[in-house]
């Protein structure tokens, strides 16, 4: 299966640090595989409706903003998670866009978790502190979310930028871009599961 890309951006903010990154390690990418870039602030999500103990799930129309989210996320083999680092994890569109991952497990006809399982989720950050540290709560939200479904997991590429623009002038984050995803990456595994 040839790889398709799927950038999730979750910034509020248009060409922020994070995207720019994102951007960044992309374009090492080479040229026959596939990108699809969405903006989740342009793609306005209702309030996720936890269903799991109701019997109506139902698949999303495909043209509303769930149901073209769904089918782009099942259709990549890779999904880059871009989300600044605000409050110490992901931002509250792309927690939200996470949250349907629920329902979408239960939707009939979809097999998400069968469907992911195996593909790679990755995550690109940029943060305002200087210390990596800070960003441990949101790479392991992405690592335990890419455990629980099977996915292979390639990491957070971390940035620091507060302005916009700064992460350009962070000369160890661009390098890291360069490699990141040439990476063969693990299958996440919780920390009580054996290697």
């Amino acid at each position: 299966m040839s790889r398709r890309f799927l950038f999730v951006l979750g910034s509020a903010r248009l060409d922020g640090n994070t995207e720019l990154l994102a951007r960044t390690a992309a374009e090492q990418l080479p040229g026959d595989v596939e990108q699809r870039w969405i903006r989740l602030a342009e793609l306005p999500l209702p309030d996720f409706t936890d269903l799991r103990r109701d019997a109506d799930h139902v698949r999303p129309p495909a043209d509303a903003a769930t149901g073209l989210l769904l089918d782009a996320t099942l259709a990549a083999t890779d999904i880059v998670i871009a989300s600044p680092l605000y409050w110490y994890s992901v931002s509250s569109l792309t927690k939200r866009y996470l949250d349907y991952w629920s329902g979408w497990l239960r939707t009939p006809g979809v097999d998400f978790r069968a469907t992911l399982a195996g593909r790679t989720l990755w995550g690109v950050t940029a943060l305002a502190d200087r210390e990596p540290s800070v960003a441990e709560p949101l790479t392991g939200m992405l690592h335990h979310s890419a455990a629980y479904l099977g996915m292979r997991f390639g990491g957070v590429l971390l940035g620091n930028g507060s302005a916009r623009g700064d992460v350009l002038h962070d000369a160890g984050a661009l390098a890291r871009a360069k490699t990141f995803f040439a990476q063969e990456p693990p299958l996440a595994r919780f920390p009580h599961q054996a290697a």
